[in-house]
Parts: C-alpha cells; structure tokens; sequence
C-alpha cells in the first residue's frame, strides 16, 4: 500500500511554483538595498578619513601665526 504523505499535491506545487520567483525577487531586492548602504557607508568612511588627513597636513604653519608683540 503506497503512503498516502508521499503523493503529489498539485495545490503546493502551484503555490511553491507562485512563491519562488516572489522569494527571488526579494532576495535580489535586499542585496542590492546591502550593496548601496555597504558603498554609502564606506565612501562616508573614506571621506572623512581624507578630510582628517588633509586638515591635518594643511595645519597652519609657524610663518601664518599671528605675530606677538
């Protein structure tokens, strides 16, 4: 006798049928959404790093301080 839990069911194949290009989509959706904020952040990251650096050796030099006297 053929357990009855193994047959086919043509219902769930047409939902997973349905659910799998959704589930793709998304998939495709929430890489590219971790893609723009990892470049964002990493270009932030990259700029200020640059922006310290260049303020930092482009810091008055003793000829540009006021004079006392």
């Amino acid at each position: 006798m053929p357990n009855p839990w193994l047959k086919k069911n043509p219902f769930i194949s047409m939902w997973l049928s349905g659910a799998n290009p959704m589930a793709n989509s998304a998939r495709g959706q929430i890489g590219a959404e971790v893609k723009r904020q990892s470049t964002a952040a990493a270009d932030k990251h990259f700029s200020d790093m640059f922006a310290t650096w260049t303020k930092a050796l482009t810091a008055t030099s003793a000829t540009e301080r006021k004079r006392k006297g």
